[in-house]
Parts: structure tokens; sequence; C-alpha cells
């Protein structure tokens, strides 16, 4: 594990999927699956190019020791349902490690956000089995 807090980088996709988002918000998508009548429009391979040329990077801190043996001990007793303080503690390490605001999703409404925080912290907790 790295000492000190050093970045390191983490691939989200990139323009194909900005652009698989924007059809499908606008309507496009569904329209051109209409008139395409099930044949294949090309439509993945194009965003698996324009993902591979133009990828969306993210850095992020790297976790220091103690962060990584709290993840490490989360991953291994956590369940499908969390306690409240383990969604203030996956929220607030998600905000450092990402270095963005802290945010507290309702998890009444919607588990996806904390959902995506946890698969987000699992990438860079899994870097450092691949190293």
């Amino acid at each position: 594990m790295a000492r000190g807090r050093k970045k390191t980088i983490i691939k989200e996709g990139g323009l194909g999927n900005t652009i698989e988002a924007i059809t499908k918000a606008t309507g496009i998508k569904k329209v051109v699956e209409i008139f395409m009548d099930g044949k294949d429009c090309g439509c993945d391979k194009r965003k698996e190019t324009l993902n591979k040329l133009f990828p969306v990077r993210t850095k992020v801190n790297c976790f220091n020791e103690r962060q990584y043996n709290e993840w490490k001990a989360f991953k291994e007793i956590r369940t499908i349902t969390i306690s409240s303080s383990q969604v203030k503690y996956v929220c607030e390490l998600y905000a450092n490690i990402f270095m963005k605001p802290v945010y507290y999703p309702c998890t009444n409404c919607s588990p996806k956000p904390l959902i995506t925080m946890i698969d987000r912290l699992d990438l860079v907790y899994d870097s450092y089995l691949i190293s």
C-alpha cells in the first residue's frame, strides 16, 4: 500500500457512455430502435470505440492504512442491509477518497446512490489487490 495520500485514477466509461445517456434522455435512442426494427444499429460498438478514444477518468485519493483495513473489515461483514452508522461511514469515506462534499442519500427513497458509492470504493480497494 502506498505511503501518504497519493492519487490513483479509476476509469469510468467515457464519451460513449455520455452520448448514450443523452440519446436515452432525449428519446433519440428509442426512435432509432423503432426505425431499426430489431436490427443492429452499431450503437454498442460505437459506444465502446468512443469510450476507448475518449475515456473519463476520475482522480481519487488512495486509502491510507487505517481506511484500507476498515474497508476490508466492512467488506467482510456487510450484508444487503446496512446500519445507519455504516451508511454514515460509507458516505464520509466516499467523500474523502473521491474529494467530494459529504452527501447522505435518502436510503428509503432509493438505495442506488449508496450502492454506487460502495461499488466505487470497492474499485479503489480492489486496485490494491491487483498491484
